[in-house]
């Protein structure tokens, strides 16, 4: 949604949606916002509670199947299972998307990588598409005045116009530009502690065979899962970079990641989303 300063500071019910990659500091960000008025939604949460939630357990189920204690009680379901996800712990989701690579190291096979991948992207599409739902849930049953929508990282590589009307048409689009500083941090964590991921198909199949060819292996399955991950994150960095700003050229506004050292309430929160109008009204 695109307005001018001044619609924008005088919108009754606002609805923001924040980009930008994982860690980068949305939800810090959307935590400085008081609970009583702003409706936190987390798409990476519906998509780990809704659309993923019946893939999550039965992966879940499928490895205690393998201990013979567990298996027992599960056949004669005398336990159940649950993943406890919330707003700060998705590893159920991470867990699920796990990494190519080696049996052995707890790899997944390219098909089944693939398999999960896709259903993750469906499911990120989707809860995106929710936004416009849950924006009037919040407002009708719930009685919040304003929604922030907490859109995932990988929400760039989601390349469906009829996804990126329904931000536009309901939010207010707000990229969280990371500078290079920023951006070897997120490497450095990365490299420390490599996660799975969503990756666009173009970009992995790319890059493993690029990754393949470099260490000498014949196949995905050879691969060393965390190596593989620690090597692509730089990659994955490079490429997402453009592909978010162009979204928000499109749709809507950018403030870098430095600006966020301003913001320690609601008013200054929202007097840095006003600049950002300014701004890009100015085209600087």
């Amino acid at each position: 949604m695109l307005m001018t300063r001044e619609q924008f500071l005088a919108w009754p019910r606002k609805a923001i949606t924040l980009l930008g990659m994982s860690g980068v500091g949305k939800t810090t960000l959307a935590n400085t916002l008081p609970k009583s008025h702003w409706f936190h939604y987390s798409g990476d949460y519906r998509i780990g509670t809704k659309y993923l939630e019946e893939h999550i357990l039965d992966n879940i189920k499928q490895q205690a199947m393998q201990v013979g204690f567990l298996r027992k009680l599960l056949r004669s379901d005398s336990i159940y299972i649950a993943s406890n996800i919330s707003v700060h712990n998705l590893e159920p989701i991470s867990t699920f998307l796990g990494k190519v690579g080696r049996a052995e190291a707890e790899g997944l096979t390219l098909q089944e990588f693939r398999r999960r991948q896709n259903l993750h992207r469906d499911a990120e599409r989707d809860a995106m598409n929710d936004v416009a739902r849950f924006i009037q849930k919040a407002h009708n049953i719930y009685g919040y005045d304003h929604f922030l929508n907490d859109a995932g990282g990988s929400i760039c590589e989601i390349d469906d116009a009829g996804m990126w009307n329904t931000l536009a048409d309901n939010t207010l689009v707000l990229y969280l530009r990371a500078g290079e500083e920023m951006e070897q941090e997120l490497i450095r964590r990365a490299i420390a502690n490599p996660k799975p991921l969503y990756y666009s198909r173009d970009f992995f199949d790319r890059r493993l065979v690029e990754y393949l060819q470099r260490e000498g292996l014949s196949a995905p399955e050879q691969i060393e899962p965390d190596r593989f991950v620690q090597w692509i994150f730089p990659e994955l960095v490079k490429h997402r970079r453009p592909l978010y700003q162009r979204y928000a050229d499109r749709y809507g506004y950018t403030v870098d990641v430095h600006e966020l050292g301003r913001v320690s309430d609601e008013i200054s929160f929202l007097e840095m989303v006003a600049d950002a109008i300014d701004r890009k009204g100015r085209g600087s």
